[in-house]
């Protein structure tokens, strides 16, 4: 991983900074992403630094999502800043999501997935997904590519842990 400022300021940065391997269908090594492959993803736009994870799965592009203590990025105000799975569920919850016990698509449903990773003994925030009307899941790969991705669990390995938390809402023409 290269280390950012807020790395080396003692904040991690959420996501992946991956090197590119010839046999994987982005630019992620096999070890960051085990199960993902072109079997079980296909990359959906190039990678950018403008947005993460945390904004793509609420719908955003134009910015970054972090509870980071500095502010230097967007978090909703109603949402403490804090690396916790409490914080992520009050963050998505300012869009209507409420905790559901199930990843399956459901018509008129939209649904997230919050992945964590146990660390001293606590479970840490590491990624969010948001299913398709498909019943695939997109991803937005820390600094790297968005990616359609079936089953969530593809994104599952040691840089996001695997999904923690479901949310879900009901799907409108305005939030496709």
């Amino acid at each position: 991983m290269r280390m950012s400022a807020a790395t080396l300021a003692g904040w991690q940065t959420l996501g992946s900074n991956g090197a590119k391997t010839r046999d994987m269908p982005g630019s992620w090594t096999q070890g960051e992403f085990p199960y993902l492959s072109s079997a079980t993803c296909t990359v959906t736009s190039a990678a950018t630094r403008r947005y993460n994870c945390l904004a793509w799965a609420a719908k955003e592009s134009h910015r970054r999502w972090e509870p980071d203590p500095n502010e230097d990025y967007y978090w909703p105000p109603e949402a403490p800043r804090a690396l916790t799975l409490e914080a992520f569920t009050i963050a998505y919850g300012t869009l209507g999501f409420k905790i559901c016990f199930s990843n399956a698509l459901e018509p008129g449903v939209e649904k997230i997935a919050i992945f964590a990773i146990e660390r001293n003994g606590v479970l840490r925030p590491t990624h969010a997904a948001l299913q398709l009307e498909t019943g695939a899941w997109t991803s937005k790969l820390g600094d790297l590519e968005d990616i359609e991705h079936a089953p969530v669990e593809a994104v599952n390995g040691p840089i996001y842990g695997e999904p923690a938390i479901y949310m879900q809402r009901p799907r409108s023409s305005t939030n496709i």
